[in-house]
């Protein structure tokens, strides 16, 4: 299963979340409003796409139309008041990705 975590910056939540699930899944994580942003090639390779807010979700809808109407995208509404690997995002990230574990 590969999974492309995506935030705002790719600094802080989606960052985390690639390196917290790499053991369990092929994670890539990338940003809207940054350097790099995130690219159709890797909207291309996931199978299942994870926003952190639903904002993002509608962003990428604009960006990448034909892609996000056949894509999972799926978000976990956090909000971005975490800093990297910080434990309380470690630990929401862990809850929400267990929540969700079914839906991909």
């Amino acid at each position: 299963m590969r999974i492309l975590f995506i935030c705002n910056q790719n600094e802080n939540r989606s960052k985390t979340a690639e390196e917290l699930f790499r053991d369990k899944y092929e994670t890539k994580s990338a940003g809207l409003y940054n350097n790099k942003p995130v690219s159709e090639k890797e909207i291309s390779w996931a199978d299942v796409i994870i926003v952190m807010e639903e904002n993002q979700r509608s962003e990428l809808a604009k960006r990448f139309p034909k892609q996000y109407m056949q894509k999972r995208i799926l978000s976990l509404n956090i909000s971005d008041n975490y800093s990297y690997n910080q434990p309380q995002l470690i630990q929401t990230l862990n809850l929400k990705i267990n929540q969700i574990r079914d839906l991909f």
